[in-house]
């Protein structure tokens, strides 16, 4: 596709929020850290192969009888949420953190495919910690 030669009415969406069709025989926890699939279809966050960091699920969605994106979930896109940690340091606030699970970040020296969250913004013990997300 050729470079643009004008300028362009490009829509912007402002809300923070996405809807991601859910995979197939899948269950989403509201408040869970969500990820895509290799497919592209939303899962609950695991340190899996593939899988790509999207947001935080709004609500919960219950997929386990349907198909692949017979429901969607809404995501929450930006943010600073309070989130379990594996082991954290004062020391790693401002530094990025990774998927360990749905409720679990760490940082890169524990997870093993780096499903990159957000930054840790506030350190509140070695199990805990504010992230900020801009997924």
């Amino acid at each position: 596709m050729p470079a643009l030669n004008a300028d362009r009415n490009t829509p912007v969406d402002l809300s923070l929020h996405i809807d991601i069709p859910v995979a197939a025989n899948t269950k989403i926890f509201a408040g869970s850290l969500v990820c895509t699939n290799a497919s592209g279809f939303a899962v609950p966050a695991a340190d899996s192969a593939g899988y790509r960091f999207m947001g935080v699920a709004l609500e919960q969605m219950d997929n386990s009888t349907g198909a692949n994106g017979a429901k969607v979930v809404r995501l929450r896109r930006a943010g600073i949420f309070l989130f379990d940690a594996a082991s954290i340091t004062q020391a790693m606030v401002g530094t990025p953190m990774y998927v360990v699970d749905d409720h679990t970040f760490d940082d890169a020296s524990g997870p093993l495919n780096d499903i990159r969250i957000g930054l840790l913004m506030k350190y509140v013990s070695n199990t805990m910690g504010w992230i900020q997300i801009d997924a």
